[in-house]
């Protein structure tokens, strides 16, 4: 069962038909949609500010969100994936976005919808990742418009991830 605590009176509230993975964590001041998944070993950390994260985003394998307290806090919109590694800090992701694996999203940076993140990127403090855009790099830099074939695939990753929590869901069911 994943590890779901209150932190400084803040519980996590999560919606319906949402999936955590048995060492994901949980912690204080988080609200989740309906249809969220956090995969193992994902820390969604409240602690000191809060964070807000839409329907049927897919937080995965040792993704860290954070924010900084009294500063800045977090919000993740709607479908959105965050590749696996990935650190979610004080920032603002809106709907439709994928964040590649290994990158860095830091306190302040806006990822407009329908943008990806490149694997391994540095999307610096204040940066403003404009809509329909690649971003890769370290720094973070425009690379070139988000083509229809990366929407379609951004889309699909979404909706995977719904469907690979079923698979562990039907385990666990099978296992008691």
């Amino acid at each position: 069962m994943a590890i779901i605590k209150k932190v400084r009176g803040f519980s996590p509230i999560y919606g319906e038909k949402c999936w955590f993975a048995d060492n994901a964590a949980l912690l204080g001041e988080v609200i989740l949609g309906n249809g969220c998944t956090v995969w193992f070993g994902a820390v969604v950390r409240g602690d000191v500010n809060s964070i807000k994260i839409g329907d049927n985003t897919n937080i995965q394998d040792n993704v860290t969100i954070h924010g900084t307290y009294e500063a800045a806090s977090t919000t993740i919109g709607r479908n959105v994936s965050i590749g696996h590694n990935a650190i979610i800090h004080g920032c603002t992701i809106e709907n439709n976005v994928l964040i590649g694996m290994g990158s860095i999203i830091m306190d302040g940076a806006l990822i407009k919808e329908g943008s990806m993140v490149a694997a391994g990127a540095v999307v610096l403090a204040g940066t403003v990742v404009d809509s329909q855009t690649i971003y890769a790099g370290v720094p973070a830099k425009w690379v070139k418009n988000v083509a229809v074939e990366n929407r379609e695939m951004m889309v699909r990753i979404a909706s995977n991830y719904q469907k690979y929590a079923g698979w562990f869901q039907d385990e666990s069911s099978e296992n008691k």
